[in-house]
């Protein structure tokens, strides 16, 4: 595994992060199963954990906790989100008062079993949410020792580009995969002003394999459900990159996370995993480099869908 420096924080993380979140943190997914991923990620030299308060129906965190309790924490980097919550009846709420997000990060601390959240991102904000009251809440978290760096996850790059010149704001993190190479100048400018840059997404949700090919359990129809509602036009773009799951040296998955991985600016991209041998076939793409050939076909499937 190798290790970036996540901007200007201080904070050293693993290139691929692992993300609590979504099927993994539901109830219906087998606990002994879902804390073993994340312990083997540990000792397959993964830092980075990124989960989110409103996640799996507010169950992400509290699961990770359990992950993590009695484990040495002292590398790891352990990342979540405030101003979105469990609503209950499968509903998400928002609440990006100031003082919503102090309540939630202690709540968050909580729930994790930490002392301190090495990484506090505010989860979806508008740009008009980031206001001097917003800013000094989050540089008080930081002054109690409750925080040691935070930031925002945003897949609205108009509020990522005001975020970048925000001095208070440590981390972005950006939707960054093989569909979303208009994002790379985005990326450039925040690594310019010092921010630790996140890519989320970076499998694209699998949209590059037909969905058909996806389905071999639960939580195989629940995606392929959910991309189906909200994601039909990245599924139809993902066809074009269909040739990535028929390279000779890698797999499908492995060819999009070195796509973004060989982006310097980029500090980790942050996946989700399941299944053992998912989390072992992606932690194996830190090591791995595509071909210039790869690329020159990633960019003309890009320009075709420009």
């Amino acid at each position: 595994m190798r290790y970036r420096a996540l901007g200007r924080t201080g904070l050293s993380v693993s290139e691929l992060g692992f993300g609590c979140a979504s099927w993994w943190g539901k109830p219906r997914f087998d606990e002994a199963t879902a804390l073993s991923l994340v312990h083997e990620a540990i000792d397959a030299g993964v830092t980075l954990f990124d989960t989110g308060a409103s996640y799996s129906a507010g169950e992400a965190e509290p699961r990770l906790g359990r992950a993590l309790a009695g484990r040495d924490i002292s590398r790891l980097v352990i990342a979540t989100k405030a101003g979105t919550f469990h609503a209950g009846g499968g509903r998400i709420g928002r609440d990006m008062r100031p003082a919503a997000i102090v309540a939630s990060a202690e709540a968050s601390l909580r729930n994790l079993g930490l002392e301190v959240l090495s990484l506090l991102q505010l989860h979806g904000p508008a740009a008009s949410e980031l206001t001097d009251e917003m800013l000094a809440a989050l540089d008080g978290l930081k002054a109690r020792g409750l925080v040691r760096a935070v930031g925002l996850n945003s897949f609205d790059p108009a509020v990522v580009e005001h975020a970048v010149g925000l001095p208070q704001i440590d981390v972005v993190m950006v939707d960054y995969n093989v569909l979303r190479p208009e994002r790379e100048p985005l990326i450039a400018r925040a690594a310019a002003a010092g921010k630790g840059v996140l890519a989320g997404m970076p499998l694209a949700m699998g949209h590059t394999r037909p969905l058909l090919a996806r389905l071999k359990g639960p939580q195989d129809l629940w995606y392929a459900a959910r991309a189906l509602a909200h994601h039909r036009q990245e599924l139809a773009r993902g066809r074009r990159f269909g040739f990535l799951h028929r390279l000779p040296d890698m797999t499908g998955s492995q060819a999009a996370l070195a796509y973004v991985l060989a982006n310097p600016h980029v500090n980790a991209a942050v996946f989700g995993a399941t299944r053992p041998e998912h989390l072992r076939e992606n932690l194996a793409a830190s090591s791995l480099r595509l071909e210039p050939g790869v690329l020159a076909r990633i960019h003309a499937a890009q320009r075709a869908g420009s």
